[in-house]
């Protein structure tokens, strides 16, 4: 099963409280709902579209995971059909405190046990394992070499402050771009597959420059 970060992220690396103003004042952050504007694009809602026709299985970090429970788990509506793929499930919550979830179909990941279990579960059928939002989550999956495909939107905003997807400390690494796209807002649209992180040094020589890698 091939595992997939899914996220929002402004022009200055923030992907704290994309959806609303309450949706994670964690830290006194002020600025929620920056994204929103930008979901009006077409594009961003051809993009997600293709994203939960993918996705056979959930991994969210807790506070995502809230979020999705209070926002999500009450739309009952048989013609939602993006909230129908989320309450289907399964969902996997990553938390040390939540141990009986109340939502259908949501099974807990102890954090000591984060990398076996996500592993069994990339070691199953053939599908797609996705994360939504979850940033810390998905910055500790990104150390352990576990994600396959970071699937980003980078809105036109400068945010200042709040969390941020790879922060001091992150494991080095190149990506490589698989897929772009623009909107008619300026928001961009990014595939990313890890690589190996590639360094060079520029020489001139005659007037004529050259890269050759660090050894």
């Amino acid at each position: 099963m091939r595992l997939s970060v899914n996220i929002f992220t402004s022009l200055d690396g923030v992907v704290q409280g994309p959806g609303g103003p309450d949706e994670d004042t964690r830290g006194g952050f002020a600025q929620g709902g920056w994204f929103v504007p930008f979901t009006t694009d077409p594009m961003f809602g051809e993009v997600v579209d293709g994203w939960f026709a993918e996705v056979d299985a959930f991994l969210l970090g807790r506070t995502t995971y809230d979020i999705f429970v209070a926002s999500w788990a009450q739309v009952t509506d048989p013609e939602d059909a993006l909230a129908a793929r989320i309450n289907a499930g399964p969902r996997y919550v990553v938390s040390a405190t939540l141990s009986e979830p109340e939502w259908p179909g949501t099974t807990v990941i102890d954090p000591a046990h984060l990398a076996a279990r996500v592993q069994a579960l990339k070691d199953g059928p053939d599908g797609e394992l996705q994360v939504h939002g979850s940033a810390r989550l998905a910055s500790t999956l990104h150390d352990l070499g576990l994600v396959d495909v970071y699937r980003v939107f980078v809105a036109p905003a400068v945010i200042g402050s709040g969390a941020r997807l790879f922060g001091d400390g992150a494991a080095p690494s190149g990506l490589a771009v698989t897929r772009s796209r623009i909107g008619d807002s300026g928001l961009v649209y990014l595939e990313l597959e890890p690589r190996p992180l590639e360094r060079g040094v520029a020489d001139v020589v005659d007037g004529e420059q050259s890269v050759r890698p660090v050894e």
